[in-house]
């Protein structure tokens, strides 16, 4: 076990780390059933066909910023209701930590909505991958401050190749120029620029903005994740150049999640 060797204290990211390997020792992701072989659904074909704001909503109930922010509805239902709201695809928390998150809820999704699903959470190892893949996930994460700081079992280009020939596409994060700047240059088709700084959990909706505005977009598809609550920030980030928007906390904390995607929705 890696997990212990590395957390400081005051650091979110390293603690988030630290509960994906403690989660991986103590089987979180050993899921017992599989939706067997199903064809990848496609994140760029949803982005692109929306005929309004490309949302990818997410079904979460915890955060490390917000503790518990809804302790009713079923996976199952939150994700029927999101689609049914114009949702184009969903991401489904699977850290048990801080998230209360797991793989047997992307796995009930899965079996209640057919648009993409992406597996949300600190990917440090095959280990989650496989997981996703058996769980229905159709896209997983990779954050690329854990692996520029050496955080996880291997490189990101080894879990990313590792997950592309497991027939997953694959979201890369950013949230620094730098961070940025190196996902373009690796031509990742998705990257995502989250508002939110996972050292010490701070929100600027701007970050994206200066991102795009200093390095453009390349060939990538840019999903503008955190921080999103209401339509005129969604306007704000498509006239930066957004081309999806990633949505979890101001969705699960309302009481009528159907109306609120609907209100982000039809942002655009």
């Amino acid at each position: 076990m890696r997990s212990s060797r590395f957390a400081r204290a005051g650091d979110t990211l390293e603690k988030l780390v630290e509960n994906s390997f403690k989660a991986i020792d103590e089987g979180a992701y050993d899921l017992k059933r599989s939706v067997g072989t199903h064809d990848t659904l496609s994140l760029r074909k949803a982005i692109f066909s929306c005929p309004h704001a490309p949302l990818i909503t997410e079904v979460k109930f915890s955060s490390p910023s917000k503790g518990q922010i809804r302790n009713f509805g079923t996976p199952s239902e939150i994700a029927l209701a999101m689609t049914e709201a114009g949702a184009v695809a969903l991401s489904v928390l699977t850290q048990p930590y801080l998230f209360d998150g797991s793989v047997s809820n992307l796995y009930a999704v899965r079996k209640a909505v057919s648009v993409p699903l992406l597996m949300k959470d600190i990917t440090v190892s095959d280990v989650q991958i496989d997981a996703a893949l058996k769980a229905g996930a159709d896209c997983i994460l990779l954050i690329k401050a854990v692996f520029d700081r050496n955080l996880a079992e291997s490189g990101i280009d080894r879990l990313y190749d590792y997950a592309k020939s497991r027939g997953l596409q694959v979201l890369v994060e950013a949230h620094t120029e730098q961070e940025y700047a190196e996902t373009l240059a690796a031509g990742y088709e998705f990257v995502g620029i989250n508002n939110r700084n996972l050292a010490d959990l701070k929100v600027d909706l701007a970050n994206t903005e200066r991102l795009i505005a200093s390095r453009g977009k390349g060939k990538s598809v840019i999903i503008s994740e955190s921080g999103i609550s209401k339509p005129e920030d969604i306007r704000y980030l498509r006239r930066a150049g957004a081309d999806a928007f990633l949505v979890g906390t101001s969705i699960m904390e309302t009481g009528d999640i159907g109306a609120k995607v609907a209100e982000l929705y039809n942002a655009l």
